[in-house]
């Protein structure tokens, strides 16, 4: 139906209405009803559909997009994924590379070790016992320096047994003779009477500092003094010539002082003599000290007795101090610091004339098989 017939109908209904009979025109009416209904509800249907259309094709349009969208970023995954897959191809790569350099240099050290493992097991239990024989000679030697230089058997009774368990970790039976002659030399120097040496020192160091405690003796005669009561001046006029005599005896006796001396008696010591006296005393005690590690037993004793000598001379032997004194130093200078040591040891010479024959036998033994090989 066109949009002229329909513009005309409803003339042409009220035309009919007015001409027609109520019933044709209330028919008339239901059609112009039904038909205007059915051209809303037709307009509706357009409308509907056209807003569907348009809303499908809005979602598509959307949807398009995000295919688009997924595609693009699966490509760029794809393209990440096969980045990664090269990388990993090339640190595998890399590491299979690493991993053989690491077989190559493992399987050096192996043969290496392996060398290293053929050499020593070259080594003859003969070499290892030359080994423990030269390490017994070169202690005993060690023990008789130390033995006729040091003066000092503690430590070379020391080396001794150190040679002697090197000797007993040979297992050897022809050592009997030369670990005999050990045992016999560990005997004598421990039958050596030992002295505290360091006690000595100690003492002598402590008698040092105990110098200046000792007193000087006075060994002047004073002249019996006047008595008080004849030194008192008198108050009467009359006793003036006893006045002045003692006036003047007094200023005479402060003013000059005169002492008696006999041949035995020592001149005293001025302040500054005082004091070289009791220097030159710590020098002598000290030259005792000194004397004690080299085993010096003249000088030691020799040392003493001047300080004794000096102290006996010079200072008060009847006060506490200078007797103490001289009580120490006497007991000192009876210890003797010197020390019998033996002529020689016994076992040296064996136990060096056997190191030289097993080790020229080794050397020949040696030089014998690198010519068959």
């Amino acid at each position: 139906m066109t949009e002229q017939n329909m513009t005309s109908l409803p003339a042409q209904g009220a035309t009919a209405a007015r001409s027609a009979p109520p019933t044709a025109v209330r028919k008339n009416r239901s059609r112009l009803l039904w038909v205007t209904f059915t051209m809303v509800l037709m307009m509706a249907l357009g409308a509907g559909g056209l807003y569907f259309h348009q809303h499908v094709q809005q979602q598509q349009f959307q949807q398009q997009a995000t295919n688009q969208s997924l595609h693009q970023q699966l490509t760029e995954l794809k393209q990440h994924q096969l980045k990664e897959k090269t990388q990993l191809a090339s640190l595998l790569l890399e590491h299979n590379k690493a991993l053989e350099t690491a077989n190559r240099q493992q399987d050096a050290l192996m043969q290496q070790l392996n060398a290293l493992q053929e050499k020593v097991a070259t080594i003859s239990s003969s070499d290892t016992k030359i080994w423990l024989l030269a390490q017994a000679d070169f202690l005993v030697k060690m023990a008789e320096r130390k033995l006729w230089n040091d003066q000092d058997a503690t430590s070379a009774v020391i080396l001794l047994k150190n040679a002697d368990t090197s000797l007993a970790d040979m297992h050897d039976a022809s050592l009997i003779e030369v670990r005999r002659a050990i045992i016999e030399d560990i005997g004598t120097l421990s039958t050596l009477s030992q002295i505290d040496f360091d006690g000595i020192i100690l003492k002598l160091n402590q008698l040092s500092n105990q110098v200046d405690n000792l007193r000087l003796a006075d060994n002047s005669i004073e002249d019996p003094s006047i008595e008080d009561g004849n030194n008192q001046l008198s108050s009467s006029l009359s006793q003036w010539r006893q006045n002045l005599y003692k006036s003047w005896h007094n200023f005479i006796a402060d003013f000059i002082t005169i002492r008696r001396r006999d041949n035995s008696a020592e001149p005293l010591l001025a302040p500054d003599q005082d004091i070289y006296l009791r220097e030159n005393i710590r020098a002598r005690l000290l030259i005792a000290a000194q004397a004690i590690p080299r085993h010096q037993d003249e000088v030691y004793k020799q040392a003493l007795e001047t300080s004794a000598t000096w102290i006996r001379a010079y200072f008060d032997v009847n006060d506490a101090n200078t007797k103490s004194f001289l009580v120490d130093l006497d007991n000192l200078s009876q210890q003797s610091i010197s020390m019998n040591m033996p002529d020689q040891l016994k076992s040296p010479p064996i136990l060096e004339n056997l190191t030289k024959i097993r080790t020229r036998h080794l050397l020949t033994s040696t030089s014998d098989t690198h010519q068959e090989q």
